[in-house]
Parts: structure tokens; C-alpha cells; sequence
């Protein structure tokens, strides 16, 4: 993204220790709610969904409906025309979001709607280049004064993100980071020194989507993530059935379950279905991964 033009440049040391500093003072709805997950011993459940998708109005019903159903953490994925980290069910959730006019303003107005209605913490998932084009320190006071808890802007490098992770912790905004299986140990520690709220670690290379197995070698991952990080840690991609949740289980803090919501969506909105109806699909697919989660 070097080629990117940036709006303005601000010194890199400068931007890391006020990050730093922004960190050392900082607790979100987020970290509360992880706390409140491990007094009782629970796995979390972290739902995503696209938003705008079929549109902003079925949108917000379905969201609401899945903080109704036991999601403790709610990822809106900001809707992008090229979302390379995200396997076909996403891709053509974007498609139908972006068709239906859904803009990164739009989801911000309705998580603001929503948050006047649900104390469920709300994680903006993005590409970086939403927020780059809205303007950093813009985007960190609309996302702010929305009721974000927190951002994932996932083609965003830790190298390059001092000057972001200075402007959304000053807005009291989580910056969540992406780990993979690929990562060494120096990267996964250069992740976990750039996150706070909880380390997103993904269950294995490629793109998300449903898988039938967890990898073998997804305990031994999350044992070497967790020497490099005290946060919660939060496994996705590949995450969709309930004996998923269950094996995560003593290996991770939540479970992120992204594709297998958006097909339910995407199952509804084909069938010509209501966004009640879709709401209703998504709030039963969450009760029983909730369940799992509570076994």
C-alpha cells in the first residue's frame, strides 16, 4: 500500500509512542466483555456479518437479531469491491451490499442506530482503503461517536500502522491485528505489541469460508501466539460448525463465525425471503453455535 497517497505524515516515533502511551491507559466494552466471558468460563462467540448486505434495512434486523441471540461480539464487514482475504460467500455478500448503495458512512450511521439498541460490543471490519479515503482522523471520530468498539482493518500492516493505531486509540478504538499460521515469532510479536482488544488469529492460510475440519496443528498455533500476547485471542476463518466452537475450547478465548452466517443470508435473500426471515436464520444458527460455546 506504499503507493497509496497518504493525507498527511506524521513522525513515525512519535506516532508509535503515542500509541504506546494511548495503550497503556486503555479498556474498551470489548476487553469488558472478554473479562466478563472468562469469570464464567465461557468461550465467546464473535459473529460477522456484512453490512448492508441485502441492504441496510434487512441489514440492521439481522444484526440486532444476532446480539439477541448470544453473538457477544459483533464484526460488521464494511462491504469492498476487492475483498482478497475473503472466500466467494463474502465476496458476494459485498457485491449485494454494494449494489444495494451500502457505503462506509452508511455503516456507521446504522451501527450508531444499533448501538442505541444493544450493548453487544461492534468491531468494524475494513479494507484499508474505506478509511483511508474517508480520512483516518475522520473516519476515528464518525466510528467514535457511532459506538465502535473497535477496528480490523485487514490489509493493514503493523509496519505501517503507528500513525493509525495513535489516531483510533485516541478515540478509545480497540485496533485489532491479523495473525496467521505463516507468521514467525518476531511478526507475531510485532502483532500482538499493535493490538489491543483481542488477537484475531487465523485458523489456517487462504481465504475465509466454511470448512468441514479445524486444522491439526491449531492448538500448537495458538500455544505459540499466546507466548507473545496477554490479550484474549479470537480464532476464525474456517470456523462454521458447532463441534468447531466446542474443540476451541481451552485452545482459544472466542470463536469467529463469519461465512456460515452470510450463507444463511444469502440462503433467504435467494428465496425471495423477508428480512425478518433472515434474521431469524442468522439468530438460530448463533444459538447453536452459542450453545457449543457454552458446553
Amino acid at each position: 500500500m506504499s503507493d497509496i497517497p497518504r493525507p498527511h505524515t506524521i513522525d513515525a516515533t512519535q506516532a508509535d509512542q503515542s500509541a504506546t502511551n494511548a495503550k497503556s491507559n486503555f479498556r474498551s466494552r470489548t476487553s469488558d466483555r472478554f473479562q466478563e466471558l472468562a469469570s464464567k468460563g465461557e468461550l465467546g462467540l464473535i459473529a460477522y456479518l456484512t453490512a448492508g448486505d441485502p441492504d441496510i434495512e434487512a441489514s440492521e434486523k439481522i444484526l440486532l437479531a444476532a446480539a439477541e441471540a448470544g453473538a457477544d461480539i459483533i464484526e460488521l464487514g464494511v462491504p469492498f469491491s476487492d475483498p482478497v482475504a475473503d472466500g466467494p460467500t463474502i465476496q458476494r455478500a459485498s457485491e449485494r451490499a454494494l449494489s444495494s448503495g451500502t457505503t462506509l458512512a452508511a455503516v456507521l450511521a446504522m451501527a450508531a442506530r444499533l448501538r442505541g439498541r444493544t450493548d453487544v460490543p461492534l468491531v468494524l471490519f475494513s479494507y484499508f482503503n474505506p478509511i483511508l479515503q474517508m480520512g483516518i482522523e475522520k473516519f476515528a471520530a464518525a466510528a467514535s461517536a457511532a459506538g465502535i468498539d473497535g477496528i480490523l482493518a485487514t490489509d493493514l500492516t503493523p509496519e505501517e500502522s503507528a500513525e493509525y493505531r495513535a489516531i483510533m486509540r485516541a478515540r478509545g478504538l480497540d485496533t485489532v491485528f491479523l495473525a496467521a499460521p505463516t507468521s514467525t515469532d518476531a511478526r507475531l510479536a510485532a502483532i500482538a505489541e499493535c493490538s489491543s482488544g483481542f488477537l484475531y488469529l487465523i485458523s489456517r492460510t487462504g481465504v475465509t469460508g466454511t470448512r468441514d475440519s479445524l486444522p491439526d496443528d491449531l492448538p500448537a498455533l495458538a500455544r505459540r501466539a499466546r507466548r507473545f500476547t496477554k490479550l484474549p485471542i479470537a480464532v476464525g476463518f474456517g470456523i462454521s460448525l458447532p463441534e468447531h466452537v466446542s474443540m476451541l475450547r481451552g485452545v482459544a478465548d472466542a470463536a469467529v463465525v463469519g461465512s456460515a452466517l452470510v450463507a444463511e443470508v444469502e440462503k433467504v435473500s435467494k428465496a425471495n425471503g423477508s428480512a425478518e426471515d433472515a434474521a431469524e436464520a442468522v439468530a438460530g444458527r448463533i444459538r447453536l453455535l452459542k450453545s457449543a460455546a457454552r458446553r
